[in-house]
């Protein structure tokens, strides 16, 4: 099973990771199964606070428009991947992971 974080704006990936007013948290299973889908929504937007909630979360997987390189390197060294400059719905974000097919500067319009 992986855990996917997704920051939202909307119904779409947020322009960039520090301004999430809310994210989903996707559980897949390995055969490519949702097992749990939560929308959450943020007390205040900041990179602090969100990269928190991953680690709390126990997320396996951030996928994102923006991030700053700082906040980059250090969910990768604790063992996040980092899937940054995607662009496109939530729906077809989770769809493109859940087929293998996600990868960095994804653009689903």
């Amino acid at each position: 099973m992986k855990r996917l974080l997704i920051p939202l704006k909307g119904d779409e990936i947020a322009p960039r990771f520090d301004l999430a007013p809310e994210v989903m948290i996707v559980t897949v299973t390995d055969d490519g199964e949702i097992a749990e889908q939560r929308l959450m929504v943020m007390a205040h937007a900041s990179p602090e606070s969100l990269c928190e909630l991953i680690l709390k979360e126990k997320v396996d997987v951030t996928v994102c428009c923006g991030i700053e390189e700082e906040f980059f390197q250090y969910l990768t060294w604790k063992k996040v991947r980092v899937i940054d400059s995607v662009v496109g719905s939530c729906e077809r974000i989770v769809d493109c992971f859940r087929t293998g097919t996600l990868t960095p500067g994804t653009i689903l319009r």
